[in-house]
């Protein structure tokens, strides 16, 4: 068969030219389009569960959340394997798939299994399945820092609800329509909360009872629609707005209605701007220079979709990073210097063409040294991008990405292909030359065959 293609070949030598030129122009427009990743995906498609069950020990979530999760997804469609982790008022269970099924018909399947789940689960237990992000999926370590110069508690605690509420509300959300972005997950800092602080010795010096002040805070952020008033040929919509934008609004709402004077909530609680309690923080250190300098800081983790090209998604990220930097206070800074994928991927990408290019200097040389001929050189250059190009064509085929495996192996590769390109040729032009010294030379196509 080999006999056949290189006697086609041969003879169509216009046609085979014509179709490498071609090839060699798709597999680079395809190369440019390839997804680039630091792996391949190793893991079977996978969906992840994550339900919130706060005030719960692991054992409780354990027993009275994961368990019916798990029993519920056994044996569902195509599921290969259930694994789950419980913590403390928090469940995660991931489900693996078959290989090759397709990821958002597995989560079709596990949404229809968690309608029946609920009905088991305690009261306001809301199971969810997180985004779909790659298994290298995260790219980009993001943090958010102030300059300015802190001396009180007071400061740190106000400026660090500041970078939360920043990082949190405008630049997640932000980067979250940026096209590729999977997820943006928020550590550090304080999260800003309204919290009413009240005490047994408060309560009873005005007889109000605990469940009086919480279903009056409750009502302190309520809205709810009026109907509709008809007046001749106009219709006004009314609105019941109770919402409590600010402390003042929230210390004025009556817990009791009293003669002469309601109970108020200022009255038996302290309302005041405050944070949960940490569970952890986050920092950051920056060296300029010769100078080091740190402090505590808001990290945001940037998680892309599956099949995004990182090399691509990078520079959009930075960008909106940039326009929204001109935006936020001037003591406020974003760091993106923290971790980059692409750095290590460009690193990857780097060392092939470096090995393409060292490999391609060295042919030159060798066959221009030793065989003295232009035309030698410029035949076994052909090999390699013509080659590497199609491989391009493959990967796209079976839908591989550019990783550092498939780079490593086209590397190993490289120099098995110039040795032999090099032996090929160096044999050609050689028993070419040997057949011009003959009495009667043969044709010199057959010579090549």
């Amino acid at each position: 068969m080999l006999n056949h293609i290189i006697a086609w070949s041969l003879k169509n030598r216009i046609l085979v030219l014509l179709a490498a030129v071609l090839m060699m122009l798709y597999g680079g427009y395809r190369l440019r389009q390839m997804p680039v990743d630091v792996f391949p995906e190793l893991n079977r498609p996978t969906v992840t569960i994550l339900t919130e069950a706060p005030g719960l020990a692991p054992e409780e979530v354990e027993v009275l959340v994961t368990r019916p999760i798990e029993y519920l997804l056994n044996g569902a469609t195509a599921v290969q394997r259930v694994r789950s982790a419980s913590g403390i008022g928090l469940s995660v269970v991931w489900v693996e798939f078959e290989w090759g099924t397709d990821i958002y018909r597995d989560r079709q399947i596990v949404g229809e299994k968690l309608q029946l789940v609920r009905e088991r689960l305690p009261e306001g237990v809301n199971p969810v399945m997180a985004p779909i992000s790659s298994i290298m999926g995260e790219i980009m370590l993001v943090g958010l820092r102030s300059t300015a110069d802190l001396k009180t508690p007071e400061e740190r605690i106000s400026k660090a609800m500041e970078l939360r509420t920043l990082g949190e509300f405008t630049i997640r959300n932000r980067l979250l329509a940026v096209e590729g972005v999977s997820q943006v997950t928020v550590m550090g800092g304080v999260l800003k909360q309204y919290q009413i602080i009240t005490s047994p010795e408060k309560l009873a010096a005005q007889n109000v009872t605990l469940k009086e002040l919480v279903e009056a805070s409750e009502k302190t952020n309520v809205i709810a629609g009026g109907g509709i008033m008809v007046r001749k040929a106009k219709e006004s919509l009314i609105r019941i707005s109770g919402q409590s934008l600010t402390l003042k609004d929230i210390e004025n709402t009556v817990v009791v209605p009293r003669d002469p004077r309601p109970v108020l909530i200022k009255d038996v609680a302290l309302v005041r701007f405050g944070g949960p309690l940490q569970r952890g923080d986050g920092s950051l250190q920056v060296r300029e220079g010769k100078k080091v300098s740190g402090g505590p800081a808001v990290i945001m983790t940037v998680q892309k979709q599956p099949d995004v090209n990182t090399l691509v998604l990078s520079p959009k990220i930075e960008e909106v990073l940039e326009q929204l930097q001109r935006d936020l206070p001037s003591d406020v800074l974003i760091e993106t210097r923290i971790f980059k994928q692409a750095d290590f991927i460009q690193v990857a990408v780097d060392n092939v063409i470096e090995a393409v290019r060292d490999g391609t200097i060295w042919v030159i040389v060798v066959l221009f040294i030793f065989l003295w001929n232009v035309r030698t050189s410029a035949i076994t250059l052909t090999a390699i991008p013509l080659s590497l190009l199609l491989t391009s064509l493959v990967f796209a085929y079976f839908g591989i990405s550019i990783n550092t495996m498939t780079l490593g192996g086209l590397a190993v590769a490289i120099g098995e292909l110039v040795d032999d390109s090099i032996v090929d040729i160096e044999n050609i032009y050689r028993r070419l030359k040997e057949n011009r010294h003959k009495p009667r030379p043969d044709n010199p196509l057959k010579v090549v065959f």
